[in-house]
């Protein structure tokens, strides 16, 4: 998140975030995953690693176009 993307709000209100979404199979399972990772700038490793079965992703794909529809955004394919 690039710093004019952070909204306005009190000083320190709001972080910088940056997001990686990836792809793994490294599970005794051997199923694979969507990896999300969440974190502040500037505090690489202490973030947020959510490890997604493809039902749950799907789950979040559906949330995130719900609210772009909301802000009035097309939400794309």
């Amino acid at each position: 998140m690039a710093p004019h993307e952070v909204p306005p709000g009190d000083d320190g209100e709001f972080q910088q975030v940056s997001w990686a979404v990836a792809v793994s199979d490294d599970y005794e399972d051997a199923d694979p995953r969507v990896v999300l990772t969440t974190e502040e700038v500037g505090r690489a490793g202490a973030g947020v690693v959510a490890h997604l079965r493809p039902a749950v992703a799907r789950r979040l794909r559906v949330a995130l176009r719900d609210a772009l529809r909301e802000l009035g955004e097309e939400p794309g394919p």
